[in-house]
């Protein structure tokens, strides 16, 4: 079984949430690692993992990073990796996919599925061969713990639950 590992270099994990129940703020982590174990063509059979530096959070406001960095959110310093495992791999079309698997944040690990799409496999111009998938999801941040908050004046909250996650991933296969 072949082994493809994350490309951190031409791969971003990004996130959005609702801010003050009307905008979105968007983010995303730098620090990425991970490897699929398998054949990119044909996840089925595959095995994924991922692990992301929760410390490279950016939200392109450096008071709300180290506010989600804090014990209110992310607890970078106790936790400071964000990991999943695929359990299941389902075929849903001729590229597409739901992988699901256990996502842990913080000390909770939750069930999750994401759809992935397999975007095809290229030769970069120094001969190694690479693999690009593009995957979404949805998670509640508070079925992770993740459920500090503010009420608002006018009703609502500051942060929203439901948090939206797109990764463009590339892989390239293990040396």
């Amino acid at each position: 079984m072949a082994t493809w590992n994350v490309d951190a270099a031409h791969t971003s994990v990004g996130f959005s949430v609702k801010h003050m129940m009307v905008s979105k703020v968007k983010g995303s982590f730098a620090g990425v690692e991970g490897t699929i174990e398998g054949n990119p063509e044909d996840l089925t059979d595959a095995k994924i993992n991922f692990t992301i530096d929760a410390n490279t959070i950016n939200t392109n406001a450096a008071d709300r990073d180290n506010h989600l960095r804090s014990a209110d959110f992310f607890e970078t310093e106790k936790f400071p990796h964000l990991t999943f495992v695929s359990t299941n791999i389902v075929k849903t079309d001729e590229d597409e996919y739901e992988v699901t698997g256990d996502l842990t944040i913080k000390d909770v690990t939750k069930q999750v599925t994401f759809e992935a799409e397999f975007e095809g496999i290229g030769t970069n111009p120094w001969g190694v061969q690479v693999a690009a998938f593009e995957v979404e999801g949805k998670i509640s941040r508070k079925d992770f713990g993740l459920t500090w908050n503010q009420a608002l004046e006018a009703g609502g909250v500051l942060v929203g639950d439901e948090i939206k996650i797109s990764i463009d991933l590339q892989a390239n296969p293990a040396q």
